[in-house]
This record gives C-alpha cells, structure tokens and sequence, in this order.
C-alpha cells in the first residue's frame, strides 16, 4: 500500500449531523414561504417534498446532481418566474436543508482534522448534497476553510458519488494519486464503491455499531477499515 498523504471526508453522516430541532425546522420552513410570498407554510412545504421524491429518485439513479436554479425551475417551483427565482434559488435551498435539522461537526471531528493537519496530511470534503454554497459558506463561518485544500460538490460538479470522477477531482487539487489518499464516509453503497472504483488508497466506515449490524459488508463495498468513533481515524496505522 503507498503512504497515505491526502484523507477525504464525506460530510453527511460523517464529518456533519443533523440534529433535528422541531423550533429550528419549522423557521427554515417559514423562511422558504416567506421567499416565495408562498401563504400557507405547511402546505407549501409539502408541496415542495412532495415535488423532490422524484427529483431524489433521478438523482440516485442517474448519479448526478442540479445547481440550485435548475433544482427549482425544471422539478420543485417550475411555474415560478425565472429571474424571481433566480434571485432566491439559492437561499431556498439552503433553507430547504435547514427544514431537515440543523448540522453541527461530528464529535471529534475538529480534534481529527486538526490532527491529520498537523501530521502534514492534505484533506479533501467528497459530497452528495444540494446545495452551492451552504458548505463553502460554513467551512468559512467555522474557520475550517485553511484546512481543506479540495471541496467536490455534487451541485458544482453535477455528479454524484459512487461516479468514481468525484475522487479523481479531489486528487487532482490536492496534487495526489488515487491510491495515496484515503476516504473517510458513512456509506458502504455510495461512498466505498466510488472510492474503491476510483482506487482510493485506504476505506474508512465511520458507523455506529447497531447500524453497521444492519448493513451487509460484499466484496463491491467492503472497507479496509470501521470505526465507531470518529476520534478513533487518529489511531489507524496508515495515519500515523
């Protein structure tokens, strides 16, 4: 195995959580009414759920990813006008995310990026989500954005994992081959048959033990390595 030099980070489940506050939630919803001049929050709200099932299922078969304007205008607020929409598109789906909980970095996880820094190690966030600049706005607010030397988005790339390109990406900013990087993720479907198929170095499952005893481990998605807490990523051998 080549030395280790670059670690990517999946942000959902991983290196992010949502926490579900039903106070929290519910102003995410107001706000995305309220940006539409939309009268009735809930049925508004629904109304816009009911409209991203399909665009889910397009996403995940397809494996790509809309901007924020082609989200809205060609599957959730088609009817709405373009340069309206073009002025809010963005904020509603950040707002749109925020009705799902509000995300915090997992425990642990600045402990293990300042770490991976300080053992000279490039890191790298591989992403499905939507959204353009949700993340790059956090990382800033969070004072994370120096440590991260290549962010792939889904939306700015407009694929998706497992499309093994997304790692590739990564690779090429951080100036590394493949199989000197490792990935750190939640997902054995997604996020390590990309990684693998991309020939990513080292696999990390980061998952709690009752979720992985549900989760079945094939040759297609098997990690090189599970850990149940993320400050344990610092212990691995090929991080040393």
């Amino acid at each position: 195995m080549a030395k280790i030099k670059g670690v990517f980070f999946d942000l959902g489940g991983t290196l992010r959580i949502a926490e579900e506050i039903p106070e929290y939630m519910a102003g995410a919803r107001r706000r995305m009414a309220e940006l539409v001049g939309a009268a009735d929050v809930e049925a508004f709200y629904d109304m816009v759920e009911a409209r991203y099932a399909p665009y889910r299922d397009w996403a995940l078969t397809e494996n790509r990813e809309c901007s924020d304007f082609d989200l809205w205008h060609k599957w959730l607020l088609p009817d709405m006008d373009e340069e309206a929409l073009r002025a809010v598109c963005h904020e509603l789906t950040f707002q749109y995310r925020q009705a799902k909980g509000l995300r915090h970095v997992v425990e642990g996880g600045r402990e293990v990026i300042d770490a991976l820094h300080a053992r000279g190690c490039k890191l790298g966030i591989i992403s499905n989500l939507i959204g353009e600049y949700e993340i790059p706005e956090w990382l800033k607010a969070d004072g994370l954005d120096k440590y991260f030397d290549a962010v792939i988005l889904s939306p700015i790339c407009g694929i998706r994992k497992p499309d093994p390109r997304m790692y590739w990406m990564g690779c090429e900013k951080l100036g590394l081959k493949p199989e000197e990087c490792a990935s750190v993720a939640d997902n054995l479907d997604r996020d390590i048959t990309g990684a693998k198929a991309a020939g990513i170095g080292a696999n990390i499952l980061f998952i709690s033990p009752a979720k992985l005893a549900k989760k079945t481990i094939t040759d297609a998605n098997r990690p090189d390595y599970i850990v149940h807490r993320f400050l344990d990523i610092l212990d691995l051998p090929i991080l040393q």
